[in-house]
């Protein structure tokens, strides 16, 4: 047997190997209790440098290193020439490039390299940017990169055509790649800037990117990375601020001022109230009774005289400003100054309009040879809702149905979508009336979407849905008449100050005891409750109970 060599054991290999971790990691956490006694002292020296280093490249997400060497070379610009800093930030530099390949992924890496640049007396942006050039070789989506990508263009001479460039030609290459489009939806705005809504882009670029997407999903059907950026593409932009609707109360002595986008009155911004023309000092408040940001404003307790009178609402320093009249012997009245039809749909021009007729047209042939693809069926009822919900409102839902079937996973998000949709398609349908009935029985509802939109509605009908809670019903200021039987609503949470709700009929729901109807004392007007068939309807002794807590309201059981 001699001389020949000994093979270790299974066993002896993995002692081995927990020896050497034992070794290393007794020498790692040596070396950090030794750089944390330095930091506390606040040792500021190369030898510092030297151990956050060691431990650096084994673990280059320990954050708290990093910036101690970030305070190390502050320390630095006290001390050093700008030539000595101009080798220490190189030198780091050279350090950093070291851990990204080792870790090219990490947070804390990518940011202190921004902070170097950012010090160093002379960077060279040129480099940076050929670095970004190969580590997207490397890795194509590296987000991480493509962040640190963005930062130097930020601070270089680098154009952002040849940027836009860049990402024209990594999609060409490559339509999945995510980062590419991603950064091509920020490019966008910057380089074809819409000069009335200049955080949207140019019509005739729009349109040549709808094309450049198309091209995408039709070579690759299943990649999703074209169908999120052309989802981007049938966006919006940003909602214009204004003051969108007013109620005044001559009854009640409130104000309610509705607006487009949240605001947080008295603290960044403020509403000015005017009777007849004279200011009226008064306390806002949003639907919730607090001060929090909000869409919905509420001024109560407001002295309101007899005989004609015009209320003015303004947003204090801006042109936002509406006003409302209340004639002689009217004691309630609002106001709608937002159109709503067609809010809900993109705003298209005739050009835009075709094309995308046209691309609605590209993708259903599309489905016809790829009839099971989830994101062909989305797109379309994308499509469909930008054009014109109310006219494809038959085939939204049909295919809506088709994703649940397809994609069973992701079924609640199909029903919600479809439960928003159904309550767009209502909103526009009433064109504007909303202080009139909305009426969205029996429509399989599993959420409630826009109702900011409908502080001035007055009866709602909801029976026979999918529905279990309340949420946001608290925007419905002027509600007097709600119908939510045959739902799931197992409490009354989110009924809360509701001024005007006279009955509120909650048959056949999961009603279980009083305390799921305690918000409904905040109802000052409340009359009529219905409740039979929810299980409290069959305990005589909680209804007892329940007839106690209210005793000035009707209660069917």
């Amino acid at each position: 047997m001699h001389g020949r060599l000994k093979v270790k054991t299974t066993a002896e290999q993995q002692e081995a190997k927990r020896k050497e971790r034992e070794k290393k990691l007794k020498i790692y956490n040596a070396a950090v209790q030794k750089i944390t006694l330095k930091r506390q002292q606040q040792e500021y020296d190369e030898e510092a440098l030297h151990i956050t280093a060691e431990i650096l490249t084994a673990n280059s997400d320990f954050y708290s290193l990093w910036n101690y060497r970030k305070e190390i070379f502050k320390h630095f610009r006290e001390e050093k020439s700008e030539e000595e800093l101009q080798t220490l930030y190189q030198q780091e530099l050279y350090f950093l490039e070291a851990c990204l390949k080792g870790n090219p992924k990490s947070y804390g890496t990518w940011h202190h390299r921004c902070f170097v640049l950012d010090n160093m007396p002379k960077p060279d942006w040129e480099r940076e940017l050929q670095l970004c050039n190969q580590f997207l070789e490397y890795d194509e989506r590296n987000f991480h990169c493509w962040d640190y990508r963005r930062f130097v263009v930020s601070r270089s001479k680098v154009s952002l055509e040849s940027e836009f460039e860049f990402t024209t030609d990594k999609i060409s290459s490559n339509f999945s790649n995510y980062s590419s489009w991603h950064y091509r939806s920020k490019l966008l705005p910057a380089i074809f800037p819409d000069p009335n809504q200049p955080r949207l882009v140019q019509e005739n670029q729009m349109l040549q990117e709808h094309e450049t997407v198309q091209n995408a999903f039709f070579t690759d059907p299943d990649d999703q990375s074209a169908w999120f950026y052309h989802r981007w593409l049938l966006g919006r932009g940003e909602t214009a601020q204004q003051i969108s609707q007013i109620y005044v109360s001559r009854e009640s002595r409130r104000v309610i001022v509705s607006l487009a986008k949240h605001i947080q009155v008295g603290v960044k911004d403020n509403l000015i109230l005017e009777v007849n023309g004279s200011p009226v000092e008064c306390t806002w408040t949003n639907q919730h009774r607090k001060t929090t940001f909000s869409t919905l404003w509420i001024a109560s307790e407001i002295p309101i005289p007899d005989g004609e009178v015009k209320v003015r609402v303004s947003v204090e320093e801006s042109d936002w400003s509406a006003e409302i009249v209340l004639d002689e012997g009217q004691m309630n009245q609002g106001r709608n100054f937002q159109c709503v039809e067609s809010g809900f749909s993109s705003e298209l021009s005739s050009a835009t309009s075709d094309v995308m007729k046209r691309e609605l047209d590209a993708v259903r042939e599309l489905y016809s040879l790829e009839p099971e693809n989830k994101w062909v069926l989305l797109t379309i009822v994308l499509l469909m809702k930008s054009l014109c919900p109310v006219l494809y409102k038959d085939e939204i839902l049909e295919h809506l149905q088709q994703l649940q079937n397809l994609d069973n996973k992701r079924r609640n998000y199909y029903l919600d979508l479809r439960s928003k949709m159904l309550i767009e398609i209502a909103i526009e349908t009433i064109k504007g009336k909303l202080d009139d009935v909305l009426d969205l029985s029996n429509q399989g509802l599993t959420t409630l979407a826009h109702l900011e939109l409908l502080p001035l509605i007055r009866e709602v009908k909801l029976s026979d849905n999918n529905l279990d809670s309340f949420h946001n019903f608290q925007y419905l200021q002027c509600l007097e008449k709600l119908n939510i039987s045959g739902n799931r609503i197992a409490s009354c949470e989110g009924l809360n100050f509701l001024p005007e709700l006279t009955e509120l009929d909650l048959r056949n729901n999961s009603i279980s005891s009083k305390e799921a109807l305690e918000a409904l004392l905040t109802c000052p007007k409340l009359k009529v409750i219905h409740i039979s068939g929810n299980p409290v309807a069959h305990d005589d002794s909680t209804m007892n109970g329940i007839r106690t807590m209210f005793p000035s309201v009707t209660l069917h059981s």
